[in-house]
């Protein structure tokens, strides 16, 4: 059971996981936002672009109809009449297919940001496995995008037929009316159905992008587990580190104890702590602490003094300050005549030696 709960994926996801989604071109991207935004934008620019669309669609019509009589019939004569009337037309529909790109990357990149991969596009020999695509298929991911075309289609269509219902009446009396009457009166009926499938859209894209999203959060969680092998490839093997950091520390303790030798006083509390004190006169501005110790290591220290017959010292207070200070640190200016009366007492005694 236990081993059952750590499979499951619930940590979330760190920002290497995140970062590797992305790279994969794995982003939290909702098509229903870009059809609500080319929609919406696309009627507003219509608002402000049919009256100039029409005249000129007119116009054109109206040169085509009034020219025809002069187009020779035959290949040559109507290539150029279907390129002069093509070339009318991109000019008329030019500003519809600019807002579809700029709507159309917009809407991509205020989700998901700057991305470039080709990713989604390698070929994976798994997508043309028919059992796996027929699992897809019939997935919960499936089911859900039927879920929202069907509501899409069906909340549409029932805003439809309601404007067509209270537009019932007003249609009927445009039996009595000249045709242009009724041309604005269905530009005015669809622009308002246009108009309603937006609003719906939108609140259907923003409810699809927030759901995008979470269903995103949902599959990059991460199992413990992974959570673990993720700190190993990042961070390394805790275990591994905590190993080297052990060597690391033995090497520094030998290389200090190998110092010792070269100590002029051991300075003790005297049972639990050594302090070894070097001072070299042209070669030290204060004197140095080559090594330190406590419990274990102090014994050995003192060990070593004996074998080399360098003086103990017990001294409480020094020996307690001087612990504090690294391996390598110079004697605070503070400490410097209690120290230097230690090395000027194992410097007389040295001096005795001598002369004996």
């Amino acid at each position: 059971m236990a081993q059952d709960s750590d499979q499951e994926r619930t940590e979330q996801a760190t920002s290497k996981r995140r970062q590797d989604f992305r790279n994969r071109g794995q982003v939290a991207q909702s098509k229903e936002v870009a059809t609500a935004a080319l929609m919406t934008m696309s009627l507003l620019l219509w608002v402000f672009y049919a009256g100039h669309f029409w005249r000129n669609l007119m116009q054109m019509v109206d040169d085509d109809l009034s020219h025809l009589a002069q187009v020779p019939v035959t290949f040559l004569g109507i290539l150029m009449l279907a390129d002069k009337t093509g070339l009318l037309m991109a000019r008329l529909l030019w500003p519809i297919f600019l807002l579809t790109l700029v709507v159309g990357f917009f809407a991509s990149f205020l989700q998901v940001g700057p991305l470039f991969t080709t990713k989604p596009f390698t070929p994976e020999l798994s997508k043309f496995n028919p059992i796996k695509g027929i699992g897809r298929m019939l997935s919960k991911r499936s089911l859900v995008e039927l879920i929202k075309s069907l509501a899409k289609v069906g909340l549409v269509g029932a805003i439809t037929f309601s404007t067509l219902a209270d537009n019932l009446p007003a249609a009927i009396g445009l039996l009595n009316v000249e045709l242009s009457q009724t041309v604005i009166f269905l530009g005015n009926t669809a622009f308002l159905i246009l108009a309603k499938a937006c609003a719906i859209l939108l609140v259907l894209g923003a409810i699809d992008y927030l759901f995008t999203r979470w269903e995103m959060e949902q599959k990059m969680k991460m199992t413990k587990q992974e959570v673990k092998e993720e700190y190993k490839e990042t961070e390394g093997d805790p275990q591994i580190k905590a190993r080297v950091r052990s060597m690391q520390q033995q090497m520094a303790r030998k290389r200090m104890m190998a110092d010792v030798p070269q100590a002029d006083v051991i300075i003790t509390n005297p049972t639990h702590l050594s302090i070894a004190v070097s001072y070299v006169r042209d070669e030290m501005d204060a004197p140095r602490i080559i090594a330190k110790g406590a419990d274990h290591m102090a014994f050995k220290i003192r060990e070593i003094a004996r074998e080399n017959q360098i003086p103990v010292i017990e001294n409480k207070p020094v020996a307690r300050a001087l612990y504090r200070l690294d391996v390598g640190e110079s004697i605070p200016e503070e400490m410097f005549k209690a120290v230097a009366e230690i090395l000027a007492y194992v410097y007389g005694l040295k001096k005795g030696n001598n002369l004996k």
